[in-house]
């Protein structure tokens, strides 16, 4: 039987152009996220409500968290390495060839590296890329020819690898090998109709359900294990863009949203749009591991 899930609440009405990219903190009980094209990064204190943001002066897709402090940051001249103090220690180049191109989605897998998608900036098909970061900083190509690379996450085991290229319309799996980090075997996994929206972000519970972002679908859905629909999360916006777990118990799910492209009477319609918003599920999320180049 599928849950359907009240509405999640707003976290924070910023407007964002394309908020993207949710990442819990345990360190300082934030949840931060990015807007891609105001290229911004955002922290939001569950405490207070408090927000801060900081300007990176380029786009920036992602935020994940490093070993002994410090972030790694998805950015249109590659991967940023931040030391604690926010200072960039390491510049690692993605794509120096494709000046069109820009970073996308990220995440660590369970061994600390990092895995991310490039898209060209005006969507054309084929233009991008899934990799993997090497131990020596150099990207390693996974998936060649992906048009919109979106969602990256592992099921609880490590064994399979969900993967968005958004263009497809579909989610697809993997299968994983934690030890050399290759992934083999691509299938469709869920496939969504026109109707449905346009798959996007993702994020995987400890039960190994998949909650999937749908972009002009106004809803983020939880698919079993199996692939099949177990839960709806509906929001008062349709451009919804990405969701990650987060919270002390890790069950709260943060959902961001975009305003790109919407004209004003749409703007009118869905005021919250562009906001961060929060849901609590019957499931919890896995802790993310961190990356440790």
């Amino acid at each position: 039987m599928t849950r359907f899930y009240p509405c999640a609440e707003v976290l924070h009405d910023g407007a964002d152009e394309l908020g993207e990219g949710p990442v819990w903190l345990p360190e300082t009980g934030e949840v931060g996220w990015v807007d891609i094209l105001g290229e911004t990064f955002h922290r939001c204190r569950l405490d207070t409500g408090a927000v801060t943001s900081t300007k990176l002066g380029q786009p920036v897709s992602a935020v994940v968290r490093r070993t002994g402090g410090g972030l790694g940051v998805a950015a249109q001249e590659g991967v940023l390495l931040l030391d604690p103090a926010g200072e960039v220690e390491r510049v690692l180049p993605v794509e120096e060839d494709l000046p069109g191109n820009r970073l996308s989605d990220a995440a660590v897998d369970p061994l600390g590296r990092l895995w991310f998608g490039t898209l060209d900036a005006d969507l054309l098909h084929g233009r991008g890329a899934l990799y993997r970061l090497g131990e020596d900083g150099q990207p390693v190509t996974v998936l060649a020819g992906t048009s919109i690379s979106n969602g990256l996450g592992w099921s609880p085991d490590g064994r399979l690898l969900y993967f968005v290229d958004s263009a497809t319309q579909r989610v697809d799996v993997l299968d994983f090998d934690p030890a050399t980090g290759t992934a083999s075997g691509r299938r469709p996994w869920v496939v969504f109709g026109d109707a449905d929206g346009v798959p996007d972000g993702l994020a995987v519970d400890e039960e190994g359900g998949v909650w999937v972002a749908l972009w002009r679908g106004g809803q983020v859905r939880r698919y079993d294990a199996d692939g099949e629909l177990s839960a709806v999360v509906p929001l008062p916006v349709r451009q919804v863009t990405s969701c990650a777990f987060g919270g002390e118990d890790l069950g709260t799910l943060f959902i961001t949203t975009a305003t790109v492209e919407m004209s004003e009477p749409e703007r009118r319609a869905e005021p919250l749009a562009g906001g961060l918003f929060q849901v609590r599920t019957e499931q919890r999320g896995l802790a993310q591991p961190l990356l440790t180049i």
